[in-house]
């Protein structure tokens, strides 16, 4: 179930909140139609699913009341969190490797990828970890703790909610009118970014990377990751404002994803803007136990390297996401040596033009199936292909709608708009100013919805991204 679908927008949803403003039991509610959530698109992990919060809550709890063997009890807690997340996800590709290099023969039975693993257990070993540094309290309750690894706006796709940032929520939360009207405020973004932008532009970049590149001219090839990039982009942030919107709904506040990540002027940038829960996991729980930036420059760089390595295997058990993940250790390792500096020296735009250009070549491997097939499309990138060969134009992948959806969301993707201050945006000093202002919130609030139901009763292409990760 997604939350761009009827089923979840009419039907699911709506019953939902009725049952979790009614009933006094709204952990158990949430628990119960988190479950249920699940269930719609996986039943046969609801199972795994609970066993990932039993082992959690059973080794939190015997972290904390431990002495002597914390740090085994730790090491055993995360390794079991690992097994679990390898043997789903990266079993078949390591046997593929042995078997490229002839240690082992023969194919392994396929294996189901079971959703949102890679986020629940990640969120997993956050809460060990942070038991075991005393940096939170253990929870005692089982209930409450499985309903936290199982709350259903983030379980498929994220953010990564670290228990430490809802803990107080967990335990006891308030919705009041504001909240309720800001949550539906954000989700109705998100649902817009996802509906009337992502998807838009997915077709068309589907359609472009289903040629063999040799059948594409460089402005078919460009076309083609450009929609790539916007959609990745509104699909990833519609449902990170979509997940936080159902959980202010909820009671809960779930940290920010993304901030404008096309308006970075550096590499360094885009990562404290993009995928902000991913990067500040990597950042807590892998980067500064290494060492972080204290130790030797050459150190550091290996660190850089090997985090963006893990961060390009987590998203995917294939050469071409540890090749994305490498390329953006490379390159902050690149603006570490000297390329920071050079980049503060240009022009803003300038700036953003080349952090942009090295995110797309990024993205390419990121999209390809295949690596052979990803160096190919960049060869055509920038000109390298048989002039002899009949190349198919992009007008015969990418419609009208696509493009209109391309132009205007690489405006705002990109535009470097400015954040008036804290103050000043809930700030007036007109009542009346205050009203229209709010009415105009509320109007454009409607006629997105409205724009996003007609788009999903027209049967629009509707995937998420994420969901494969």
């Amino acid at each position: 179930m997604v939350f761009s679908s009827a089923v979840f927008l009419f039907y699911f949803f709506p019953g939902f909140l009725l049952l979790y403003y009614v009933l006094p039991w709204r952990n158990a509610v949430l628990l119960i139609g988190s479950l249920v959530f699940y269930a719609w698109g996986e039943p046969r992990f609801v199972p795994l699913l609970l066993l990932s919060a039993l082992l959690n809550y059973s080794f939190g709890c015997l972290i904390a009341r431990a002495a002597g063997s914390r740090k085994a009890l730790l090491g055993l807690g995360i390794g079991l969190n690992l097994v679990m997340l390898g043997y789903y996800k990266y079993l078949g590709f390591f046997a593929g490797i042995l078997n490229a290099i002839g240690l082992r023969e023969g194919a392994l039975p396929a294996i189901v990828l079971p959703l949102g693993i890679s986020f629940f257990v990640f969120q997993g070993i956050s809460y060990l970890i942070d038991v075991y540094r005393r940096d939170i309290g253990v929870q005692t309750s089982l209930l409450r703790f499985a309903m936290y690894k199982a709350m259903f706006p983030q379980l498929i796709a994220g953010p990564i909610v670290r228990y430490r940032q809802i803990a107080g929520e967990v335990e006891q939360r308030s919705i009041t009118n504001a909240r309720l009207w800001m949550g539906c405020r954000l989700f109705v973004l998100g649902l817009a970014q996802k509906v009337l932008i992502a998807n838009s532009v997915a077709l068309g970049a589907d359609n472009v990377f289903a040629n063999d590149p040799a059948q594409l001219d460089a402005a078919a090839a460009w076309v083609g990751i450009a929609c790539y990039t916007i959609q990745i982009l509104f699909d990833f942030a519609g449902y990170s404002n979509m997940a936080i919107g159902i959980g202010h709904m909820l009671g809960f506040s779930y940290p920010p994803n993304f901030n404008r990540p096309y308006s970075a002027t550096s590499i360094t940038d885009f990562w404290r803007r993009w995928h902000i829960s991913l990067s500040s996991w990597f950042r807590d729980y892998v980067y500064i136990p290494l060492g972080g930036n204290r130790v030797s420059p050459v150190r550091t760089y290996v660190n850089l390297a090997l985090v963006f390595f893990l961060c390009g295997l987590w998203h995917g058990a294939a050469w071409t996401f540890v090749i994305w993940g490498l390329w953006h250790g490379a390159l902050l390792v690149l603006e570490r040596l000297g390329g920071t500096a050079l980049l503060a020296r240009l022009p803003g735009v300038v700036a953003q033009a080349w952090t942009m250009l090295c995110v797309m070549i990024g993205w390419v491997f990121f999209r390809a199936d295949n690596v052979p097939y990803a160096l190919k499309y960049l060869g055509v990138m920038f000109g390298g292909h048989d002039a002899e060969t009949y190349f198919r134009p992009y007008r015969m992948d990418v419609g009208s709608s696509a493009l209109l959806a391309l132009a205007v969301g690489t405006v705002l993707a990109c535009w470097r708009w400015r954040s008036a201050h804290p103050a000043q945006e809930g700030a007036t000093s007109d009542a009346a100013a205050g009203v229209l202002v709010h009415a105009g919130h509320a109007a454009l609030t409607a006629a997105l919805a409205l724009l996003c139901i007609a788009s999903l009763a027209a049967g629009t292409y509707n995937p998420f991204i994420y969901y494969r990760f």
